[in-house]
C-alpha cells in the first residue's frame, strides 16, 4: 500500500518520488494536527517547569525518587520516580526502556484504588522517564523502625488492624484485576499523613491472566528474600496470587513483633546465573512452621527443590521428643514432631498472652487481638498455596469484625505522631549508591534540578 497518492499523468522520476515521500513523512511529523496540539496533549514538557524538586527521598534498582511540589497550580505534594539510563563507565548507553519500567507504567496508568498509590502522570524528557505519583509521608518500614526506638513499644492493635485491612483491600483490588505485585514488603507499603495505606512500587508487578510462558521463565527471582513464599523457595515453575498473601502474612507478623519473622540470608546466583536453593531462608521458615509434609501440601513432591528439604534441620523443639517403644515408633514420632508448627506459640509469646484461653486484655494491648489474630496469621502463612487465604477471604475474616470497628485512618486515636520522611538536600556524594533492598541510602541526583558537567576523573 502506497503512503502517498501518485501524481496524475506521467510518472515522476524515481528520485523525485523518493524525495516527495520523505517530505510527506516529515510533514506528517511536523503537522501540529498529527501531534495532538490543541487536543489536550502537551509536547516537550520539562519536569522542572511543572514541578519544583524539594529533595531526594530514596533510590532503588531502577532509579531514584524525589519529593516535589507543583509549579502550575497542582495541589499537594508529589513523589517523582526517575528511571536511570543504562551506564557503561563514563559513557551513557541508551538501550531503551526496561521491562520493569514498561510494566510499571502500563499497570499504574490503569489502576485506581484508594489503597494503591496513584500515578499522576508520566513525562519523557531527554530519553529519561519520570513517573509522578501522589506523595505519601510514611511507609511501614519507617513506622516499624520508629516503634523499635527506646523505649521499644508495640504498634497499637487498632493501628495494626487498620493497616492490615487496607493492605488486604489494595491487594484484593490488584488480584481481582489480574495483577501480581511480587514484591510486597514494609518498605513498599506507603502510608499518607491521614493514615491511608497505599501499596506502592509496582516495578516487579505483572499481569497473570493467560501468560504466554510460565511466570518463572520471565523472572526467575521475585519477592525480597524475607517475604518470599515457600513455593518460590522450592523452585515452583508457576505460581499464583498466593505468593503475595504469604508476604502479607510476613508483614502482619512484623507489625506484631517489630522484626522480620523469617530473617534469612540470601544465597547469591553464581556466574552462570543459576538460581541457588535458599537453604538458610527455608530453614528460618521451618524453625517456626515445622517441615512441610505431603499431607499438609499434596503438590510438595512436584516442587523442583523438593529433594533439598532433606538437607534442612528439624525445628529445635522437635529434637526434644521423648522416645520409647521401638525404632519405628521413634522415627514416626520424630517425623511428627519435625512437622509440627510452632507458629501459635510464637504468636502468643509475641502478643504477650500465654494462650488462646488467656483472660481478655485491654484494647491497647496486643493481646486484645486474641485467637482471631492467630487464625488470620496462620491462614496467611499456610504452606500449601491452594489452602492459603485469598485477599477476599482474609478481608472477611472474623479478625476484622470482632472488637472495635476498623478505621480507614490507621492513625486514628494515636496520641503520638510519626516522624516525617527524611528528604535529603545534600548533593556532595552524588555517586553514593543504595544498599540492596533497603531503599534508604543514596543521595540526590542533581540532574533533576540543574544540569551537571560530567568531569572525567584523572
Amino acid at each position: 500500500m502506497s503512503l502517498t497518492n501518485p501524481p496524475s499523468g506521467a510518472s515522476a522520476p524515481s528520485g523525485a518520488r523518493t524525495q516527495g515521500l520523505k517530505r510527506s513523512v516529515q510533514a506528517a511529523f511536523d503537522d501540529p494536527n498529527d501531534r495532538g496540539i490543541g487536543k489536550g496533549y502537551q509536547t516537550k514538557v520539562r519536569i522542572i517547569d511543572k514541578y519544583k524538586i524539594i529533595g531526594f527521598i530514596s533510590s532503588g534498582t531502577y532509579g531514584r525518587v524525589y519529593k516535589a511540589i507543583g509549579r502550575q497550580g497542582q495541589t499537594g505534594e508529589f513523589a517523582i520516580k526517575k528511571f536511570k539510563p543504562d551506564k557503561e563507565g563514563e559513557q551513557i548507553q541508551y538501550t531503551g526502556i526496561s521491562q520493569s519500567a514498561v510494566r510499571e507504567m502500563a499497570l499504574c496508568s490503569e489502576l485506581s484504588n484508594p489503597n494503591v498509590i496513584r500515578l499522576v502522570e508520566i513525562i519523557l524528557e531527554d530519553k529519561c522517564i519520570f513517573m509522578v505519583f501522589e506523595y505519601a509521608e510514611h511507609d511501614l518500614l519507617q513506622i516499624i523502625h520508629h516503634h523499635t526506638q527506646n523505649p521499644r513499644h508495640h504498634i497499637p492493635p487498632a493501628t495494626v488492624k487498620s493497616i492490615m485491612f487496607q493492605l488486604l483491600n489494595g491487594c484484593q483490588y490488584l488480584h481481582a484485576n489480574w495483577v501480581l505485585h511480587r514484591d510486597l514488603k514494609p518498605a513498599n507499603i506507603m502510608v499518607t499523613s491521614t493514615g491511608q495505606v497505599k501499596i506502592g512500587d509496582l516495578g516487579l508487578a505483572r499481569l497473570f491472566h493467560k501468560p504466554l510462558h510460565s511466570l518463572y521463565s520471565g523472572d526467575k527471582v521475585v519477592v525480597t528474600i524475607w517475604y518470599r513464599a515457600p513455593e518460590l523457595l522450592l523452585g515452583s515453575r508457576h505460581y499464583t496470587p498466593a505468593i503475595d498473601m504469604w508476604a502479607i502474612g510476613c508483614i502482619f507478623a512484623e507489625l506484631l513483633s517489630l522484626r522480620p519473622i523469617f530473617k534469612g540470608e540470601e544465597a547469591k546466583m553464581d556466574s552462570k546465573k543459576t538460581v541457588p536453593f535458599q537453604r538458610n531462608q527455608m530453614q528460618k521458615i521451618v524453625d517456626i512452621m515445622g517441615l512441610p509434609t505431603k499431607e499438609r501440601w499434596p503438590y510438595l513432591t512436584s516442587m523442583h527443590e523438593y529433594s533439598a528439604l532433606g538437607t534442612l534441620q528439624a525445628p529445635m523443639m522437635a529434637h526434644h521428643h521423648h522416645g520409647g517403644g521401638g525404632h519405628h515408633r521413634n522415627s514416626h514420632a520424630a517425623a511428627t514432631a519435625a512437622s509440627t508448627s510452632h507458629l501459635e506459640k510464637w504468636y502468643y509469646s509475641t502478643i504477650g498472652a500465654h494462650s488462646s484461653t488467656s483472660a481478655p486484655s485491654s484494647s491497647t494491648s496486643l493481646a486484645s487481638l486474641g485467637a482471631e489474630g492467630y487464625k488470620l496469621l496462620a491462614g496467611l502463612l499456610e504452606y500449601d498455596p491452594e489452602k492459603r487465604l485469598t485477599a477476599q477471604q482474609a478481608l472477611q475474616h472474623p479478625f476484622f469484625s470482632t472488637g472495635d470497628k476498623v478505621s480507614n485512618n490507621c492513625f486514628e486515636g494515636l496520641k503520638t505522631s510519626y516522624p516525617q520522611r527524611r528528604v535529603s538536600q545534600d548533593d556532595n556524594d552524588i555517586r553514593t549508591s543504595s544498599l540492596p533492598g533497603t531503599k534508604r541510602s543514596g543521595l540526590p541526583d542533581d540532574s533533576l534540578v540543574r544540569p551537571v558537567k560530567r568531569v572525567k576523573e584523572g
